[in-house]
């Protein structure tokens, strides 16, 4: 694995390896996932690499060029291999990559997704921020008195029953570049960020405690 900078962060009692990578370029942690998923095994310890990333739009599989509408700020756009449409990522974003084997773990991608959802429900409620999943359009959001705002975006790829990509959620960051799309395929989508509700946790911490709730719902039986 090319990542050579990553350190383990460890998560008692799970069976993940949690790797706390700092701020890393898209193209080069995307490689990665995909030569980690080509190369792994029955055996091989499921992973979840936290980052952050350089600024940079990704647009999934079915992304159309559409959703984005401008590039005000000359932002790299990057054609990868995820569900969903257009998002962006940037410094001041947690980025959690979730390197699973559901086949052996007997889950579904659709539980997968809501399990997701919920882990990250359950840390933003740590901070005090009500958040929520919604079925029909995945990935985590809040509501205020500026209506309702997305927070967390999901987006997995799944090959040969084993899943890359992941979720990523807003903490203090510019907003700005999210105005020259439509975040998710969703024109007029606000977005928000755990700093508007005063919370602003430093990110090897928030990563340590995101990606223990991940693994944990994730291994939970129903």
């Amino acid at each position: 694995m090319p990542l050579v900078e990553s350190i383990a962060v460890g998560v008692a009692d799970i069976p993940f390896l949690v790797r706390y990578m700092g701020r890393t370029d898209y193209q080069t942690c995307w490689q990665a996932m995909r030569d980690f998923t080509e190369v792994r095994n029955e055996t091989t310890l499921d992973e979840i690499w936290a980052t952050e990333h350089d600024p940079v739009f990704t647009l999934g599989l079915a992304g159309k060029n559409e959703h984005l509408l401008r590039n005000s700020h000359g932002i790299p756009v990057v054609k990868t291999d995820r569900g969903g449409q257009i998002t962006y990522h940037g410094p001041g974003q947690l980025v959690l990559y979730i390197l699973a084997d559901i086949r052996r773990m007997k889950l579904g991608v659709r539980s997968m997704v809501r399990r997701i959802e919920n882990a990250v429900s359950q840390w933003l409620a740590q901070y005090g921020i009500e958040a929520y999943g919604k079925k029909d359009a995945p990935g985590v959001y809040v509501r205020d008195i500026l209506g309702e705002r997305k927070i967390s975006s999901l987006g997995l790829k799944v090959r040969n029953g084993r899943t890359y990509h992941g979720l990523s959620v807003n903490i203090a960051m510019d907003l700005a570049p999210f105005n020259d799309i439509n975040p998710c395929g969703y024109p007029g989508l606000r977005v928000a960020q755990m700093s508007d509700y005063g919370a602003v946790p430093e990110m090897k911490e928030a990563a340590q405690q995101l990606a223990q709730l991940v693994a944990e719902n994730l291994i939970m039986e129903t």
